[in-house]
This record gives C-alpha cells, structure tokens and sequence, in this order.
C-alpha cells in the first residue's frame, strides 16, 4: 500500500510561481513512477509531468513544458510551476504507479494524492 499527501497550492497572480510537493509513503521501489495531473470541472485528469524512479527520465505535457519543473528528492516529489496563466488553474494531483515508463493516461496510475487547488488569476 501507497500514501500520497500533497502540500502547497492556492491562489497566485498571473506571471506568478508556486511549488507543490507530495510526499510518499509505504511500499515503494525504484520501480516506480510518480505523476502530476490537473483537473478542471468536467474533464478528465489531463498529465502535466511524471519522472520515473527507474532511471530519471522527466516527462511534461506541451503546456507546461519551459515552465514547469518536476524534481524528486527520496520519497518527495516536486512540482515547481512559474509564469502561470489562468489555463492552469485546476486541481492538482500527484500520482504514483509501479513500472518504469512515465504513463501520461491517469488509468495507468494506481494511487493518488488528495489534491490541491491551484487559482491562477488574470
């Protein structure tokens, strides 16, 4: 069994930062994957990044991609987020599966942080 609890979010300005984290607990492996997903009302769970325990490898959607980055330190994941725009703004969840390969389908993630809110506003 797995444990994720997420800190951080809230409300930021347009052109601001802001940095979650989600530390993990219980059976885990450097077969592992960890995930951040975003989800507005209506819509799926749409990826934002993953990094892969197994060998490093980092992952992000195109919207994120120069403005986001996702770090690991032990068993704690981070998501540091900058120059926001209101397209961002959603809950945020991290994700954790086993395998080696950064899956962007939320299906393929098996437990999951609580989530945060992130407001972005204009």
């Amino acid at each position: 069994q797995v444990q994720l609890l997420e800190f951080g979010g809230g409300l930021v300005q347009a052109g601001g930062s802001l940095e979650l984290s989600c530390a993990v607990s219980g059976r885990t492996s450097s077969d592992n994957v960890m995930g951040w997903f975003r989800q507005v009302p209506g819509n799926e769970r749409d990826f934002v990044s993953g990094v892969s325990w197994y060998d490093g490898a980092i992952d992000y959607a195109d919207s994120v991609k120069g403005r986001f980055i996702t770090s690991r330190d032990k068993k704690t994941v981070y998501l540091q987020m900058t120059s926001l725009n209101a397209e961002d703004t959603g809950v945020y969840y991290c994700a954790f599966r086993n395998g080696r390969a950064i899956e962007r389908a939320y299906s393929a993630y098996e437990y999951w942080g609580q989530g945060t809110q992130v407001t972005v506003s204009s």
